[in-house]
């Protein structure tokens, strides 16, 4: 079984206890107004320009015979809809402006790559975590991994939106650790407007999660202006006093670490003024939360 990946990154420690390896798997339902990794959105492969890199030699044109790159008033524009990934201007782009987002993978190539760290997770109480993207996008390679991570004695942590089957999320909870588990906005319609979808399946299969999985961390995007609002942290504190197996709360301050892959990817970035909270809006808001009985901690 193949699947689709658009990173892998090696030494990471803000994704789960100790230091990991974190496979980014590629697909998402949800399309997130401040997502930072826009490149794992879609499940296929894409072309990403590094405009800044582009030396204006002209030869990506010369090669696209789709008419997937044009010239515009001097500067060499993609025209995403026409492009068939083909691969050409890629190969003649010398300066490395251009590149394909995401391979087909097999799982043991992934896992050749987990090994080579095998010390460090020993070392640390590190491990190994599985983020997207969404990786219950791809159900069947997630738990695929998860199982040879199990045989081999690693431990595992699934980084997730929850939008996903139930019974795909309780069959990988099986070899699954630890969960990352994203909640972001409790209404419903405000939820659809910053994300793209409803947010009734992510509630029901985080009650049903905590009733068959012990460790559980939420992870809350702190977005000025968007989740960070009263009534928003009110109910989400309702929510989340109810689930005996969430012993922690993560709150992420927002940050622009993605913005410019947006224009990378020819896409618009929807926050282009947004800025980050400061640290005394992140500390009222932990302590708005502590009435929801669990330990707060501000960052990943």
């Amino acid at each position: 079984m193949a699947g689709v990946i658009f990173d892998i990154m090696r030494y990471a420690i803000h994704d789960g206890p100790g230091i990991r390896t974190v496979v980014f798997l590629k697909g998402c339902p949800m399309s997130c107004w401040w997502c930072h990794n826009p490149e794992g959105q879609r499940p296929g492969q894409e072309i990403m320009l590094w405009a800044g890199r582009c030396i204006g030699c002209g030869e990506c044109l010369k090669v696209c015979r789709h008419g997937a790159i044009i010239n515009q008033g001097g500067t060499v524009l993609a025209v995403t809809e026409k492009c068939t990934l083909c691969g050409d201007c890629v190969t003649v782009c010398h300066a490395g402006a251009r590149t394909i987002v995401g391979r087909e993978v097999t799982a043991e190539e992934v896992m050749a790559e987990i090994r080579k760290d095998r010390d460090f997770y020993e070392e640390s109480g590190g491990g190994v975590t599985f983020s997207g993207g969404e990786p219950l996008a791809q159900p069947g390679f997630l738990e695929l991994l998860l199982k040879r991570c199990k045989e081999e004695e690693y431990r595992t942590a699934v980084e997730t939106t929850g939008l996903a089957k139930l019974e795909d999320l309780l069959r990988i909870s099986e070899t699954t650790d630890l969960f990352l588990y994203d909640l972001k906005l409790m209404d419903d319609k405000e939820h659809r407007k910053f994300t793209g979808a409803s947010n009734r399946v992510i509630l029901d299969n985080l009650k049903a999660l905590s009733l068959y999985h012990e460790t559980i961390i939420v992870r809350v995007p702190i977005i000025p202006g968007v989740t960070d609002s009263e009534h928003n942290l009110l109910r989400l504190g309702e929510f989340l006093s109810g689930l005996r197996s969430v012993r922690e709360v993560h709150l992420l301050p927002y940050h622009r670490h993605g913005a410019d892959k947006y224009t990378r990817l020819s896409r618009r970035y929807s926050l282009p003024e947004m800025r980050p909270p400061d640290d005394e809006t992140m500390n009222r808001i932990a302590e708005r939360l502590k009435a929801a009985h669990k330990r707060i901690k501000i960052g990943g």
